[in-house]
């Protein structure tokens, strides 16, 4: 077991690797996503030491399978991010297109008369934009503040988007990847990461703070989401369809995120077989995920 829950980490890594994937989605299709949900919520909730002892072995078990295929991911997306950056953005723009009709499928009795709910669509959307067009790392203004210079204002900001960005590990159709996409901080992160693994810690203290983040975020914003996820699921969905839509404009502005600024996303620039690619990668995990279930549903029955 210790093999395949390491394994199984892995894959759920190199789907929260990519905006648009969920590695939820895939540890729903492997079969062990209400026990990594339950174990977290075992973690940070009032439970026995040897239940929290039972979780946390779990756990650790996936997170050294995360680490090992994050790793492996980073250093394959950082190789090829700044040479075909108009072919992987475009292949997002397909992952995440492609995902919000699938979302819709899943919670549509959740969304259902709920059309005051809109609302909160408008919200995310709009919070998604600002966050883009205002974000520290962005270069369009020509106020340029790398990972690579660390301050008080840079921390807090990454620190942020780490514990809000691990919040994705509990909600339906969203990555972690597709949240740093909105702020700006997709791209510093993995090209950051790579220094790192080769040995050049200039970024490390900013590292840390998005570390620090993700832990926080564990901690406490999960807990949250997951309290929301019963007790305001219509609004938080169509929040997440908010978010979702505005960061096709975050995709659309990602190459000005790099370390050397690229012009953004253009119809010219726009790769249709990349966004095609992108499309059949997510309907071929629902396809998964869809016989999954229904070979579930056999076993109880």
């Amino acid at each position: 077991m210790i093999i395949l829950n390491i394994i199984r980490g892995m894959f759920m890594a190199f789907a929260d690797s990519v905006p648009g994937v969920s590695g939820g989605t895939v540890a729903f299709v492997m079969g062990f996503y209400n026990k990594f949900i339950d174990s977290i919520n075992v973690l940070t909730s009032r439970n026995s030491l040897e239940t929290k002892k039972e979780a946390l072995i779990f756990l650790i078990k996936i997170g050294i399978g995360w680490i090992m295929g994050f790793i492996l991911s980073i250093l394959f997306i950082a190789s090829i991010f700044e040479r075909h950056i108009y072919e992987i953005s475009s292949l997002f723009i397909g992952f995440i297109i492609f995902s919000i009709p699938l979302i819709y499928k899943e919670e549509r009795q959740t969304i259902s008369g709920h059309v005051g709910h809109l609302i909160y669509a408008i919200i995310g959307f709009v919070v998604v934009i600002l966050i883009t067009y205002f974000n520290p790392t962005s270069q369009s203004e020509g106020i340029s503040m790398s990972l690579n210079n660390f301050s008080l204002g840079m921390a807090l900001y990454v620190f942020i988007a780490g514990a809000i960005a691990i919040s994705a590990m509990v909600l339906p159709g969203i990555s972690g990847s597709t949240l740093l996409l909105i702020f700006g901080l997709y791209a510093p992160i993995i090209s950051s990461i790579k220094e790192i693994l080769t040995f050049n810690f200039t970024p490390l203290p900013l590292i840390l703070c998005f570390g620090i983040g993700i832990i926080v975020g564990i901690l406490s914003v999960v807990r949250l989401i997951s309290r929301l996820l019963k007790t305001r699921r219509s609004e938080l969905i169509y929040l997440i369809f908010g978010l979702m839509i505005g960061s096709l404009y975050a995709v659309i502005m990602g190459p000005t995120t790099l370390d050397t600024p690229h012009a953004p996303l253009t119809l010219q620039s726009f790769s249709f077989i990349f966004f095609l690619i992108g499309g059949l990668v997510i309907l071929g995990l629902e396809k998964l995920k869809l016989i999954c279930s229904q070979n579930n549903n056999k076993k109880e029955a």
